[in-house]
């Protein structure tokens, strides 16, 4: 686990000392500048990294497994940073979220070996690399065969490290859908397979942010994720079949070779969207009594009944013959039919009983209701 001391240096130096990058290529974090301010908001540079861009500083080659790691679907259109569907917007997710990774059943995205091979082989790289793994340079191969191969499913920002002059620098990140990482037991991505950089959480700016890169079919900064630690350690992830869209559990640790269905699947298919809120779900803006379905049957209307046909026999079907009034009622011209809620009036406050009041109902017999006075009326 990363020590605070670690983290915290990691944090000043993605804030407080940042770095302007280039959009594509490979030159030194450490080249360049970064802050700028716009008022009294500083301004953050956000490296927009695509599935294959090394990146700058890259730690070694790429060892992503093409054939594992499929590009994903570009959306129609990609707006641009600056319009008004442009808003950054970065959503916290916990890496342990059934759906947020992808690969394909019994295949690794990543070349493991290979990439221990190359991290090993050089001494300088391999100590910097294991310095922000938070672990011993000799504890590398065990530290990578511990990660999982998967691919990122949404777009993702990262504090991503370079490698230059012997070290390695912090620079924030987001890397493309698709991108093929290694992943830890609380689902954290810790390394990019195509450039072996080492990975650590985002530091989300709460000031303006400038995304400098390449950007790629489908980029949208208002669907961007930053992957937080699951609450407990986890033995596998569940994550979707790219090449079937079905759901795989991915042992901890494992290329591939154990991947098998889940015995309890998530409750929701692969293919929907629940990375991210949608703010035009029908359910947010209608209850479902109050909206119609299209495939249910739609009941048929009650008949309209007149209140007091001329002739019973001209009565729509269904409707109910009308009621003779029982011999001897009358309801009063006023009477609707329905209680008042008006007072009962009154008159005089002598010490005389005041009468009951008398409500005469269709149906009832003509005599006074035998309900006591009101209190309050008592004489």
């Amino acid at each position: 686990m990363r020590s605070p001391r670690r983290f915290r240096r990691a944090a000043l130096a993605a804030l407080s000392a940042g770095v302007l990058l280039a959009a594509a290529g490979c030159d030194s974090p450490a080249d360049r500048t970064t802050k700028g301010t716009t008022g009294t908001a500083e301004a953050e540079d956000v490296l927009l990294q695509p599935l294959a861009a090394p990146g700058p500083g890259p730690f070694t080659k790429s060892t992503v497994r093409e054939a594992s790691s499929p590009s994903p679907t570009p959306s129609p259109e990609s707006p641009e940073e600056g319009g008004a569907s442009a808003t950054r917007t970065v959503h916290r997710v916990s890496g342990a979220v059934p759906g947020l990774y992808g690969g394909t059943r019994s295949e690794a995205s990543c070349d493991v070996e290979q990439q221990i091979r190359l991290l090993t082989a050089d001494r300088d790289k391999a100590r910097a690399f294991a310095g922000e793994a938070d672990i011993e340079a000799v504890q590398i191969p065990g530290y990578l065969k511990a990660l999982t191969p998967v691919v990122l499913r949404a777009d993702t920002q990262v504090t991503s490290h370079g490698y230059s002059a012997g070290k390695a620098t912090a620079f924030q990140a987001v890397l493309q859908a698709g991108t093929a990482v290694l992943a830890d037991s609380r689902g954290l991505p810790r390394v990019r397979c195509a450039c072996g950089n080492p990975l650590d959480p985002p530091v989300v700016a709460k000031g303006q942010v400038a995304h400098r890169g390449e950007r790629w079919p489908g980029y949208d900064p208002a669907r961007i994720l930053a992957v937080g630690p699951s609450v407990q350690p986890v033995t596998g992830l569940v994550i979707v079949d790219t090449a079937d869209n079905t759901w795989i559990e991915r042992t901890v640790g494992d290329g591939g070779g154990r991947d098998r269905t889940p015995d309890d699947p998530p409750p929701y298919e692969p293919s929907d969207d629940l990375l991210f809120p949608s703010p035009a779900r029908p359910s947010e803006k209608a209850s479902p009594e109050s909206t119609p379905s299209a495939s249910a049957p739609s009941e048929p209307e009650e008949p309209r009944c007149p209140e007091s046909p001329d002739d019973p026999a001209g009565l729509p079907p269904g409707c109910p013959p009308p009621m003779d009034p029982d011999p001897g009622t009358e309801a009063p011209d006023d009477f609707d039919g329905m209680p008042t809620d008006e007072p009962w009036e009154l008159e005089g406050d002598g010490p005389d009983p005041v009468p009951e009041p008398t409500q005469i109902f269709p149906g009832e017999p003509d005599e006074p209701m035998d309900s006591e006075i009101p209190e309050p009326f008592a004489g």
